[in-house]
């Protein structure tokens, strides 16, 4: 962006002492306006760069998403760097003529000129890394491990949406699996398991800590409250052990990664990776049902028949206009896929999506090929 301005005055003048002063006031007031243009423009700029960031990341995923319901590869490409370089010049000049008697009257060749003459820059500068690499593909294929999940629910996110997103099966109970070409409708169970768990998070009667384990390990210790247990509380403990074949003295359990239990103070817990959890994510998006029909779409959720509420953990739209009510939409084979502004659970769970995408270990960025889009 660039801005220039020119101004100029030609008029006569006459030369007397005091009009030479209001002249030189003048022009003392113009030069001492120019001050550094970095300050104002950093509280705005700032702000506005975070944001479009933070939503363009937000757009992506959602594509990805999408995408992996059709079969479609998900990319993923990484602002790496924003440079963006002002610059402001301004030149003011004056000048002219006149009689250097005071006394005497002004000639007609007396004037005075004025001219102002002002630009102004912005050049940003973005870099995009696309995300790529062995440890990149290894930290989107792996499995999240134990303490990634449960320091999740630490955080204060309900553990009915962490452990529905993130976990296939739990001491061999498994969750749903609407994610590639053989959909799976969860065992009871499992979902009873995360009720009950989610319940006594809630009243603080079950709750997790980490100590440490053989280098560079971490142990997950799943415990219930031992004091103060309300009648419901010990219920649902006494519910949930019976659930789990845990031992029915013990409180406190080991969380390990894998599909079954070494013993019953044990709770075997088999994540998901992050790619397994985007096209569990993807088996919630609604297409069109001439996509499925005509095998361009794999079968989802919405073609499962349940009317369970907790399976529909997050609901994305697709329509072929662009939906006024959109908290995000994305464009993909003609159609518009997007959430519900008003659907607070889907945006709380897209935000979480967000979040393990942090939590991911992808490792460390190599110098990879840039992509360097100057923007004036």
């Amino acid at each position: 962006m660039k801005t220039t301005g020119v101004a100029a005055v030609e008029r006569p003048f006459p030369a007397t002492p005091r009009r030479f002063v209001v002249v030189g006031l003048a022009l003392g007031v113009l030069v001492s306006g120019c001050t550094s243009v970095g300050p104002p423009i950093l509280a705005r700029d700032r702000f506005d760069y975070s944001s479009a960031v933070a939503e363009s990341w937000k757009r992506q995923t959602l594509l990805n998403i999408v995408k992996l319901r059709y079969l479609d590869s998900p990319v993923f490409l990484d602002v790496a760097q924003i440079v963006s370089g002002y610059q402001l010049q301004t030149t003011v000049s004056a000048g002219g003529t006149a009689s250097i008697d005071p006394s005497s009257v002004p000639t007609i060749g007396s004037f005075a000129n004025f001219g102002a003459q002002g630009s102004f820059t912005d050049r940003p500068t973005i870099t995009y890394v696309p995300l790529t690499g062995d440890q990149y593909i290894r930290g989107i294929v792996t499995p999240l491990r134990p303490e990634q999940v449960f320091s999740a629910i630490l955080a204060g996110w309900p553990t009915e949406a962490i452990l529905f997103t993130t976990v296939n099966t739990v001491n061999g109970l498994a969750n749903q699996r609407f994610g590639g070409m053989t959909p799976r409708t969860a065992d009871p169970r499992f979902l009873r398991v995360v009720r009950l768990m989610g319940r006594l998070q809630v009243s603080n009667a079950l709750g997790f800590r980490f100590t440490d384990g053989k280098t560079p390990s971490t142990r997950t210790i799943m415990f219930f409250r031992r004091a103060e247990l309300s009648d419901r509380e010990r219920q649902d403990i006494d519910e949930l052990r019976q659930l789990l074949n845990l031992h029915p003295d013990a409180t406190e359990f080991e969380l390990v990664f894998g599909p079954t239990p070494a013993s019953d103070r044990e709770i075997a817990v088999q994540t998901r990776s992050m790619v397994q959890i985007l096209m569990e994510v993807g088996g919630q998006v609604s297409v069109p049902a001439t996509h499925i029909a005509e095998g361009r779409a794999t079968p989802g959720l919405t073609d499962a028949g349940t009317d369970d509420e907790i399976l529909h953990y997050m609901r994305i739209h697709s329509s072929p206009d662009r939906a006024a009510q959109a908290f995000i939409s994305v464009p993909y084979r003609d159609h518009w896929f997007w959430i519900d502004d008003r659907d607070l659970t889907t945006k709380r769970n897209f935000a979480l999506l967000m979040l393990l995408f942090s939590l991911a270990d992808t490792g460390e960025k190599k110098g990879v090929p840039l992509l360097t889009i100057p923007t004036q």
